[in-house]
């Protein structure tokens, strides 16, 4: 038998090796393109989407039953409690005479199949238009859902570096800190600077906690996106945000053809048109074929099931045409046309506010990759410009040629310019997604 000893140690080597894949799992660093790759496979509306892709082809396929022979089976058993008669005349007498027996029993199978039916017809075509729009849908999602992990991505990066300049200011300001108080103990500085630079590093503690609480949710609104847990923790690679130094290469205009929304609105027209085409064909007769065979057998008793019944049973069939004509329904077909007209105007006015949308954000994004770039190039001079005073006014500041209010004037510049810079680049990043999509290459974002 095994020890109570032998079996703990082989439950922790066991636990030791499942947690091993976790804890790797949980020191993976998540790139931009796995991020997105995840997003795509687990975000709950592109699944959903998906869906609706299988949906769709359901749909044609029930649009489609109708065109396809129908064949019902019937039957039906009868007790005649009382039999009627009637009264026959043989010869100037009367007579009354009973028809049928007490029992009677029925089964049968009829046909039904349309020959021409224009709406059917135009029902097909619609649900094969239905099944593309549901893949167009899907597609939009993912370039939706594409859009927004990006976005969450770069705020990601951008507030963890602003949270490494937070740190490396509060190293900074805390070796001030110490010198001060050096300088206080030996009488060299005063108390009210000794508790400025406290206040001052406090602040920025207390901005470093909100920073950290900010990450935190910006972190979990990502995963959110993502699709994932967000208890499960990530770790994004600082090198996803670099350093911009040229603008891309911009066209005069895009080719509105390649966006999933123009795609859309013209499977939305098609839609239109065939629902108008559906609408016209009420006015269209229609022909079907029909068909059916019954057998009936009567008896006095039940004894259908009996060897020897003396049911008597016989069958009849027939095969016929049906043909119908639609003559006047109250003026019900030509509102539904009317409507269908209005509809189909205002989608020629949703298609050019749209392709004007489209434009509009492609010029946007241009206009704000230039002012970004400039911000960026602008913004990293000031920020090396601040670097050099800081560093020259704590210099001076530890040979008595400058105030802590100085130092303290350029602590706020470094931090206030550093950032600056971390949100030009945010901004840049921004404006590049708003640019790719606009290319409709949104997707090339995963490579």
């Amino acid at each position: 038998m095994i020890s109570k000893i032998r079996i703990t140690k082989l439950l922790l080597v066991l636990l030791g090796i499942i947690s091993i894949p976790q804890f790797a799992l949980a020191q993976q660093k998540i790139t931009l393109g796995d991020a997105l790759t995840f997003a795509l496979q687990h975000n709950s509306k592109v699944r959903k989407a998906r869906l609706d892709i299988d949906g769709g082809r359901y749909k044609v396929e029930e649009v489609r039953s109708q065109a396809l022979p129908t064949l019902t089976g019937t039957s039906g058993l009868t007790y005649n409690a009382i039999i009627g008669q009637q009264v026959v005349d043989f010869g100037g007498q009367t007579q009354t005479l009973k028809f049928g027996q007490k029992w009677n029993s029925t089964a049968g199978i009829q046909l039904s199949q349309q020959l021409f039916n224009q709406q059917v017809f135009t029902g097909l075509q619609a649900a094969r238009s239905s099944e593309e729009y549901y893949n167009l849908t899907a597609q939009y999602t993912e370039e939706q859902v594409i859009e927004l992990v990006a976005n969450n991505y770069y705020q990601v990066l951008v507030n963890r570096q602003q949270l490494n300049v937070l740190d490396n200011n509060i190293k900074n300001v805390k070796v001030i800190e110490k010198i001060i108080s050096n300088q206080f103990s030996n009488g060299l500085a005063k108390k009210i600077d000794v508790d400025r630079i406290k206040v001052n590093r406090t602040n920025l503690e207390t901005q470093r906690e909100q920073t950290v609480n900010a990450i935190i949710q910006l972190e979990n609104q990502l995963k959110f996106a993502m699709g994932m847990q967000v208890t499960t923790p990530i770790i994004l690679p600082d090198t996803e945000l670099t350093e911009v130094k040229e603008l891309p290469r911009f066209t005069d205009s895009i080719a509105l053809s390649n966006r999933t929304e123009i795609k859309l609105l013209n499977n939305q027209d098609k839609l239109l048109w065939l629902q108008r085409k559906a609408y016209v064909a009420e006015y269209y007769p229609t022909l079907a074929l029909t068909g059916n065979y019954t057998y009936s057998s009567q008896a006095g008793g039940f004894d259908f099931l009996n060897s020897n019944s003396t049911a008597i049973g016989f069958g009849s069939s027939a095969i016929g045409l049906t043909l119908k004509v639609p003559i006047f329904n109250g003026f019900l077909t030509r509102s539904k046309i009317r409507q269908a007209d209005v509809n189909i105007q205002k989608a020629k006015e949703d298609r050019v506010e749209t392709t004007n949308a489209l434009n509009l954000a492609y010029e946007n994004a241009k206009i704000q990759l230039r002012n970004s770039l400039n911000t960026i190039e602008a913004q990293k001079k000031n920020a090396e410009l601040a670097q050099e005073i800081y560093n020259s006014t704590q210099n001076n500041y530890n040979n008595g040629l400058a105030s802590l209010t100085d130092l303290l004037d350029t602590e706020t510049s470094l931090t206030q310019a550093q950032n600056s810079y971390t949100q030009a680049l945010l901004n840049y990043k921004i404006a590049e997604i708003q640019l790719i999509k606009s290319n409709g290459n949104i997707k090339s974002l995963i490579k």
